[in-house]
Formats: C-alpha cells, sequence, structure tokens
C-alpha cells in the first residue's frame, strides 16, 4: 500500500491481447465505487524503484515480471507515480500475497481483483489516474510491441 509522499512504484503489464490490471471495488451502497488500476503500491525504504515495481506485483498478482527501460512518470502534490512496461515472466496471476489480498477486512482495504483487459476495452473502463489511461491509450501499440 502507499502512503502520501513516498513514491509510487507500477507495472504497465502486457499479457494475452490485454493488460494485467487490478480491478478495485470501495464502499457499499450509494458510495460503492468501482475502477481500475495498474497494480503497484508504495516505494520501501533501501528499494529502488524498479525493486518496488518487481515486489509489489509480487505481492498484488503473484507473478514475476521483467521491467523494460521505458517508462512513464506522473508527478502530483503528493508523491510520484512510475509506470514501467513490463513482461510476463511467470507465475499464476490471482496468487498474490501482500495484505490487500490476503485480508478480507472489506472495510479497510475493499475488493482487489486481478483481471485482464482486452486492449480495445481499455477505452472502456474506469482507468485511475486518468492521465495514464490516456498515455496508454496514446502509446497502446508501442506498450504491446514491448513483449
Amino acid at each position: 500500500m502507499c502512503k502520501k509522499g513516498k513514491n509510487h512504484a507500477s507495472a504497465i503489464i502486457p499479457y494475452n491481447g490485454g493488460l494485467m490490471l487490478m480491478q478495485r471495488i470501495k464502499g457499499i451502497g450509494e458510495e460503492k465505487r468501482e475502477y481500475y488500476t495498474i497494480p503497484g503500491g508504495g516505494q520501501e525504504e533501501g528499494e529502488t524503484i524498479e525493486q518496488a515495481t518487481i515486489r509489489e506485483v509480487k505481492e498484488e498478482l503473484g507473478i514475476d515480471i521483467e521491467i523494460t527501460k521505458n517508462v512513464y512518470v506522473i508527478e502530483n502534490s503528493n508523491r510520484t507515480q512510475y509506470f514501467y512496461i513490463s513482461k510476463y515472466i511467470s507465475g499464476e496471476i490471482g496468487t498474490g500475497n501482500g495484505p490487500e489480498i490476503t485480508n478480507v477486512d472489506y472495510n479497510k482495504y475493499g475488493e482487489y481483483n486481478p483481471k485482464v483487459i482486452k486492449k480495445e476495452m481499455i477505452k472502456d473502463i474506469n482507468l485511475v489516474p486518468l492521465e495514464i489511461k490516456e498515455i496508454i491509450l496514446k502509446d497502446i501499440e508501442k506498450i504491446f510491441s514491448v513483449i
């Protein structure tokens, strides 16, 4: 989980004609929100941003990746977000063991559901932050040419 002010490490992972994303569901009733995020989280002390990316993907998705030199950086007032285009190496999607995955405290974490969204459907989903969705849509062919 990423804390305010920390760097945020994420992996854009092309897989089987789509992107590996995390479907997030939070709240109940009228407060319920559903959206998608790029797998990732906060950089821990002593880690490089690349190491954080690999660790976070393993915790959230249960897979091993290889990050490329292709990176997008989004800065806002709270943190810097790094999005590495990454290659799937091995592992079974959905076997992550991070606290947000293994803890069933819905009130604290909500739901984390790993999904592969076909590249032609990305424009139709609520992918946040909006800046990365716009970048992905603009560079979709470049992203998929890396794998």
